[in-house]
C-alpha cells in the first residue's frame, strides 16, 4: 500500500496532452505540461487531502514556484486555492465589495474613482507578482493627469487593497507601501474669506429676497434666515458642512444658564453628521461649541421662520427636527446649499467660484490672523491632531508667528 503524503510534501509530474511520448525519463519534447503540488495536509475528517497545485513548461520552473510555494509556508502564510492565478483587478474589486463594511456608498465609488487610474496600468496584472516598480509606474502615470489630493488618495486605496488581500493569505507582502507617492498636478487650492469679504457675505445672506420654490404660490418661499444662519454657524464657529446639515435642535441650546457654577453659555453640540451612521469625521469632532451672539441671534431667527413653514406645510411637514430643512422640513442635500451659497457670494461680489466648506477654512484664517494658537484652533475645529490643520490648512494660517517677539518685547522693552 502506497504511502500518503505528508504535509509540506512535494509531488511533480508530466501531464501529457496527446502525442506520443517520445522520452518517458525526462519528457524532452513530449506534447504537455510539467505539474507539481506541495500538499498542505487532510480536511478536518481526513477524507480529502489538501494541495496547492502549480505547472510550468520546464521540470525547472515547477521545481521555482514550489520552492516559492514554501517560502510563503515558512512565513505562516497558507496560499490559497486561485491566488497564482488572481489578478489586482479581482483584489480590488473584492476589497471595494467586502472590505469598506459600514461605509457610505459615495465614500466607496470615491475609492473605486481613485483606484481605476492604477487598475488601468497594473490591473491585469497577477496580485502575487506585482512589483513595487509596477506600482510606482502606475501612480506615476495617474500623477500626470490627476491632482496631488487624487494621486494620494489613490496611493492609499492601493495599500488598503493589498493588505486586504494579505489578510486573506492571498499575497505575502505590501509592495504599495515600498513606494513613495509623487507629486501630482496642482488641484484647486482652499480659499478662505478675508475679514472684508466675510463681512459682505454675511450683509448679503441677511438681506438676500426669498427663493420662490413653487411658481404661483407666494405664501411658499425659501426664507433669507435659513442661508444667514448656515453661514453664520460655518464662519464664526467652524463646523463643517455635514454637521451643519445633521445639526438637530435637540443640540441647541440658545439661552444657556449664566446663572450655573460655572456659567453655562449659549452652545452647539456638534455631535453627527451626515456620514454614515450619522457619526462625526473623527472622534475629537464631537464637541461641544459656545455661539457667538451673532449666531444666537440668527438661529433664534430662524426657528422663528421654521415655525411659520411648519405651519403653512401642515400635515405634509417632516418633523426630522433639523435646524437647517428644506420648505417642508426634509434635510437639505449637498446640492440645495452648493446653489444658495454661491447666489448669496454672487450677490456679495466676491463671485460665485466658493464652495461652503470654505467658509470653514475662513473660521481658521480669521482665528490665526488674531493670533489664536494653532492647538486651540484645532480644538474647535475639531481635528485629530494639530498636523491636520497645518497640513490642510497651511496657506489660511499666519505665515509668521510673532507671539514670542512681542512677549519679548514686552519683556525686555524696558531694559
Amino acid at each position: 500500500m502506497a504511502r500518503r503524503r505528508g504535509s509540506g510534501e512535494d509531488s511533480i509530474h508530466f501531464e501529457h496532452r496527446g502525442g506520443h511520448c517520445r522520452d518517458p525519463e525526462r519528457h524532452n519534447g513530449c506534447p504537455g505540461i510539467w505539474r507539481g503540488a506541495v500538499s498542505l495536509g487532510y480536511s478536518p475528517d481526513g477524507q480529502r487531502r489538501i494541495r496547492r497545485k502549480v505547472s510550468g513548461k520546464t521540470k525547472t520552473a515547477v521545481k521555482d514556484k514550489l520552492k516559492a510555494l514554501h517560502a510563503d509556508l515558512d512565513k505562516g502564510i497558507t496560499p490559497k486555492a486561485g491566488s497564482s492565478r488572481y489578478t489586482v483587478r479581482q483584489a480590488a474589486e473584492d476589497w471595494l465589495a467586502n472590505g469598506l463594511d459600514g461605509r457610505s456608498a459615495k465614500t466607496i465609488r470615491k475609492n473605486q474613482n481613485v483606484l481605476e487610474p492604477i487598475l488601468k496600468v497594473v490591473g491585469a496584472r497577477k496580485l502575487r507578482e506585482l512589483s513595487a516598480g509596477d506600482v510606482r509606474q502606475a501612480l506615476s502615470k495617474m500623477a500626470t493627469g490627476y491632482s496631488g489630493a487624487a494621486v494620494t488618495m489613490g496611493h492609499l486605496a492601493m495599500k488598503r487593497v493589498i493588505r486586504h488581500a494579505e489578510a486573506s493569505d492571498l499575497v505575502s507582502r505590501n509592495v504599495a507601501t515600498l513606494v513613495d507617492t509623487p507629486k501630482g498636478r496642482e488641484g484647486r487650492p482652499s480659499k478662505s474669506l478675508t475679514l472684508e469679504q466675510s463681512v459682505a457675505v454675511i450683509t448679503a445672506a441677511r438681506t438676500l429676497p426669498a427663493i420662490e420654490l413653487r411658481p404661483g404660490l407666494k405664501d411658499v418661499r425659501r426664507p433669507a434666515e435659513l442661508m444667514y444662519a448656515y453661514i453664520v454657524l460655518s464662519l464664526l464657529v467652524g463646523v463643517r458642512t455635514e454637521e451643519a446639515r445633521a445639526l438637530s435642535w435637540h443640540h441647541v441650546n440658545l439661552d444657556g444658564d449664566l446663572a450655573a457654577k460655572p456659567p453655562v453659555p449659549p452652545h452647539v453640540a456638534v455631535w453627527r453628521s451626515v456620514r454614515a451612521h450619522g457619526e462625526t469625521k473623527t472622534q475629537r469632532s464631537r464637541r461641544t461649541l459656545g455661539l457667538p451672539q451673532m449666531a444666537v441671534e440668527a438661529l433664534h431667527a430662524l426657528l422663528e421662520s421654521q415655525a411659520h413653514e411648519r405651519a403653512l406645510a401642515g400635515e405634509k411637514w417632516q418633523h426630522t427636527g433639523l435646524v437647517f430643512t428644506t420648505h417642508l422640513g426634509a434635510a437639505l442635500d449637498a446640492g440645495n446649499v452648493r446653489k444658495m451659497f454661491k447666489r448669496v457670494c454672487k450677490a456679495a461680489g466676491t463671485g460665485d467660484g466658493w464652495t461652503p466648506r470654505e467658509l470653514r477654512t475662513s473660521f481658521v484664517s480669521l482665528l490665526s490672523h488674531r493670533g489664536v494658537s494653532i492647538e486651540e484652533i484645532a480644538r474647535l475645529a475639531g481635528h485629530a491632531s494639530t498636523r491636520t490643520t497645518e497640513v490642510v490648512y497651511r496657506r489660511e494660517l499666519r505665515p509668521v508667528i510673532t507671539t514670542g517677539a512681542e512677549i519679548m518685547d514686552e519683556v525686555f522693552g524696558g531694559s
